[in-house]
């Protein structure tokens, strides 16, 4: 096999195996206690279940605690209402996922945000891809996202275990357009190495060539 294709099979794999999974319809239906008040943003709830007893770390069926469900439903207060009664806010669930990362998959900063000041690392190692939150929204092209993981001293040049970093994932499994483009020039502009090449040694600036990524070429081209 070519290491062309390898690497088309490797853009396979990272787009098509182990996303995040969110709480199925059946799961929520069966949720009691701090996991149903935390997918249902009830606060009063979670307080009074927590004054109760009710363990703040406890696990679902697929390693969630109730942070995590907190956040796939996108319940900013619970959220907060949770990590103020002790929650672990860097545990990760079952497929490795933190609460920063899971809000930066969904494209949702103001969570994400909440989530690093209530104490959650911009900078876990997240996902069976041994990735960062930064390198899920760079592959993704959130921008905002983007920005403020930098803001937040997210490592710039993390690499996963397809060896790629945020700056890779954003040529390799981009699209070349505005919000990619955007996405590299913020870590670009943050200091991130342009440099550091895939396994089979083709650097970020050789990726956007081939793939026609003028723009993309251009900025990875320039000394600013």
């Amino acid at each position: 096999m070519t290491r062309f294709a390898i690497m088309a099979a490797l853009v396979g794999l990272a787009t098509t195996v182990t996303a995040q999974t969110a709480p199925t319809a059946r799961e929520v239906a069966a949720y009691k206690g701090l996991f149903r008040a935390a997918h249902l943003g009830d606060v009063l709830a979670i307080r009074s279940l927590i004054a109760d007893g009710a363990d703040v770390n406890a696990r679902d069926s697929k390693n969630r605690t109730p942070i995590h469900v907190a956040a796939f439903a996108s319940e900013d207060d619970a959220l907060s209402a949770l990590a103020e009664a002790g929650a672990d806010m860097n545990a990760l669930e079952g497929r490795a996922y933190d609460v920063v990362t899971i809000a930066a998959v969904a494209d949702d900063p103001e969570l994400m945000s909440l989530a690093i000041e209530l104490g959650n690392s911009p900078g876990l190692t997240t996902s069976p891809y041994d990735g960062t939150a930064l390198i899920a929204a760079a592959h993704l092209g959130h921008v905002e996202v983007v920005r403020r993981l930098i803001d937040a001293g997210a490592p710039l040049n993390h690499i996963n275990n397809l060896h790629w970093t945020a700056v890779m994932e954003a040529i390799v499994l981009g699209d070349g357009g505005p919000n990619h483009q955007a996405v590299l020039d913020a870590l670009l502009d943050a200091g991130a190495d342009r440099t550091l090449a895939d396994r089979e040694g083709i650097s970020p600036l050789r990726h956007a060539e081939m793939r026609g990524f003028t723009e993309m070429v251009e900025r990875l081209r320039s000394e600013n």
